[in-house]
């Protein structure tokens, strides 16, 4: 199909510094879990978004020097020549396609920790980030930097960007933002210096403009520089220069780097999760920014609508269209817009289980793009898969998102698939979740699906179909897959932090009973050991139409996994914008209609609240009856022709949408594949070239 010409802007190349984007799709520094511990991986997890049509792609922070190490969350280094050659080799993957790369020279100053380095780290003066999320605690304060620590910083900057032109990248970053070092520069809460590099904003920002200064040097005038810089804490700040400390920040800077990269301060606001925060929400604070500077600006938030992208572009806000979640979901979003295929994005849903996986310290994960991270480990694409290995049928059995990812997959790859859905909608647990407050972006789970599965001949959906085993024996398929998901358990939370002994009864409700639409009175308890979003979810939902509603945790916080996701934040206030009362370190130990009992998590202290309903969200059991009937007629799957019976998604491990997803197209990747061809594959750094001073092979320490 022919581009559509309204979107014709979007594929203007665009000239920053002395370098030109083919595009004005820029895939903008993010983590990714890929170290240099992982350079194949990193370097097709890469790859393959220039491939799908980014014009610039950008690497994730990348230390300039052992002083910042952000040891356990995964980071990049580029300290010696043996990090040039790890990253080397996503430059030269990023060309292969025609994109540019681009890199995020980085110091974290007081917001890290050094726990492998086992340096003091350092801030402007001695301040340091009293982080409330525990993989950012630590014990030792960082010391205040002297003019010695500023003449080394700028000379690691200058360094690792030279280092960085020879492992080949086309934009070299100075990174002031999220709390790193140069942003501790700009905030006066960090920065109380009293020489030239304190107190009014332009000695504040000289740091800045020197980094940007060395980077230009080291860069020859081959390679742009970029300036990454967080705008929302100073754009609230007033200035008697200018309308606000961002504005007067810009316009001292307005003409030094070669590209502005402008975000805001925290992971809560710069990836807002879909749950509270929609998008393009990045614009009243960074959109000045055009109004100063003439040269290209880039910004986020969470663009998957080509309208909304010209949109930003036309009214002046940004020149390029920065993307990272956006470009995790679907890497070939701008190559669909390109080919007239906008209906094919893959949108990004905004949960944010990518950033979780920072905060895990793993390769990245997504709902939307299971094949993410997975690109050069497993060998799986988003845009291509295998061509079946057999004639064999597939009837899968459940038709939520594992079910149909699986379907899609294999029908793809050319199996006949029949899908049997007990419900009159398929969905899964989709048909419920995306019904409750700020999921409606989840449902793009499955209406994606639902729209690729209806352009194949090769799968058919057969809705209110619940089947039985002696059925499923009769229907002639050569493979069965049970994607049935699970059900949610009445149970309660030993002070052993397990599931023990059900509670069942009147006025006890599961998720699964609301879902079925039975009538909760109030007062209501929502009591979470689930500790993800369900609970403060339902507990959003119900205090919509029944009140009272307390929420229940014997976790810390609220939802207490959604740190993890970026979402704890909002968590909290929207139990107190909904009047919910909250109750943490508790656990439920006992009911009656018309009370509950609670206990202190550690000290057992008792409390009685009046309640009429409990509604525990807790511990979930996989829903796999038929598969384990269908397991125990071994002689009868024989006579019917079935090869094999298989769970996947919650119907084999109870888990977020993210591992239902994985799950059904790692059976679809794997179907008929020989035992090599879907080893899983383990990446290692580069072999270490021995230093000079060093002998070529190390002695025994023993």
């Amino acid at each position: 199909m022919a581009r559509n010409p309204r979107y014709d802007i979007l594929f203007e190349p665009v000239r920053i510094g002395p370098v030109t984007a083919r595009n004005r799709f820029y895939a903008v520094p993010h983590a990714a879990g890929m170290t240099n511990a992982m350079p194949h991986m990193r370097a097709k997890f890469r790859e393959t978004k220039a491939e799908g049509g980014w014009g610039v792609v950008c690497s994730g922070y990348v230390s300039i020097d052992p002083s910042s190490d952000d040891a356990p969350l995964p980071f990049a280094t580029l300290w010696d020549e043996d990090d040039i050659r790890s990253h080397a080799l996503m430059t030269e993957a990023v060309h292969r396609q025609g994109a540019l790369a681009g890199i995020e020279l980085w110091h974290g100053g007081g917001s890290v920790m050094n726990r492998t380095s086992r340096m003091p780290p350092m801030s402007p003066s001695g301040t340091s980030w009293m982080a409330t999320h525990v993989n950012f605690m630590g014990n030792q304060r960082p010391r205040a930097m002297d003019a010695r620590d500023i003449r080394q910083l700028l000379a690691s900057q200058k360094e690792a960007a030279r280092r960085a032109r020879r492992a080949g990248f086309d934009i070299l970053y100075v990174y002031a933002g999220m709390g790193y070092l140069p942003y501790e520069f700009l905030l006066s809460e960090w920065n109380q210096r009293t020489d030239e590099y304190g107190g009014s904003v332009a000695n504040r920002v000289r740091i800045v403009r020197q980094l940007l200064e060395v980077t230009h040097e080291a860069a020859g005038g081959t390679c742009a520089v970029a300036l990454r810089i967080s705008l929302e804490e100073l754009r609230a700040r007033p200035s008697v220069a200018a309308a606000s400390e961002a504005h007067e920040v810009v316009q001292l800077l307005a003409e030094v780097p070669d590209l502005w990269d402008v975000k805001m301060d925290s992971s809560p606001t710069d990836c807002s999760p879909s749950r509270f925060s929609a998008e393009g929400t990045h614009e009243p604070v960074i959109e000045f920014v055009k109004k100063i500077t003439s040269k290209p600006v880039v910004g986020v938030g969470r663009f998957t609508s080509p309208d909304t992208m010209v949109g930003q572009i036309r009214r002046g806000v940004l020149d390029l269209i920065g993307g990272a979640r956006p470009s995790i979901a679907d890497p070939f979003l701008p190559r669909k817009i390109d080919e007239g295929r906008e209906q094919d994005i893959r949108e990004c849903i905004g949960c944010n289980i990518c950033i979780s996986s920072w905060h895990d310290g793993v390769p990245v994960r997504c709902t939307q793009n299971p094949t993410i991270g997975e690109e050069w480990r497993r060998g799986w694409h988003p845009e291509r898969i295998a061509r079946a290995g057999s004639d064999a049928s597939v009837l899968i059995v459940g038709a939520g998102p594992a079910g149909l990812e699986c379907a899609l997959s294999l029908g793809r790859r050319g199996y006949q698939v029949n899908v049997a859905e007990a419900a009159d909608e398929i969905g899964g647990r989709l048909r419920f979740e995306t019904r409750l407050p700020g999921l409606a972006a989840w449902g793009r789970v499955l209406e994606w699906r639902r729209g690729q599965i209806q352009k194949l001949d090769n799968v058919s959906i057969y809705r209110g179909n619940r089947l039985s085993a002696a059925e499923i024996l009769e229907l002639g398929n050569t493979h069965v897959v049970i994607a049935t998901g699970s059900r949610w358990a009445r149970l309660l939370y030993s002070p052993l932090e397990i599931p023990v002994g059900m509670l069942d009864g009147p006025g006890v409700y599961t998720p699964d009973d609301i879902a079925a639409g039975t009538t909760i009175e109030g007062p209501v308890v929502v009591y979470d050991y689930d500790n993800y979003y369900m609970g403060g979810v339902l507990a959003e939902h119900l205090a919509k139409s029944t009140a009272p509603v307390t929420y229940v945790t014997p976790a810390g916080h609220a939802s207490a996994w959604t740190i993890m996701s970026n979402e704890q934040p909002q968590v909290h206030r929207m139990l107190a914008a909904n009047d919910i009362a909250l109750h943490t370190l508790t656990r439920v130990t006992a009911f009656t209609p018309g009370e509950v009992t609670l206990s202190n998590q550690f000290t057992n202290a008792e409390r009685r609240l009046p309640c009429r309903s409990l509604v525990i969200v807790g511990a979930r059991f996989a829903a796999d009856g038929l598969y384990s009937e269908l397991g125990r007629r071994e002689a009868d799957l024989k006579s019917a022709g079935i090869r094999s019976v298989t769970r996947i998604g919650d119907a084999l491990a109870p888990g977020a949408i993210v591992h239902a997803v994985y799950s059904g197209r790692r059976y679809a990747e794997e179907m008929d594949a020989d035992a090599e061809s879907i080893a899983y594959r383990r990446d290692a750094p580069l072999n270490r070239r021995p230093a000079a001073s060093e002998p070529a092979e190390t002695a025994d320490l023993a």
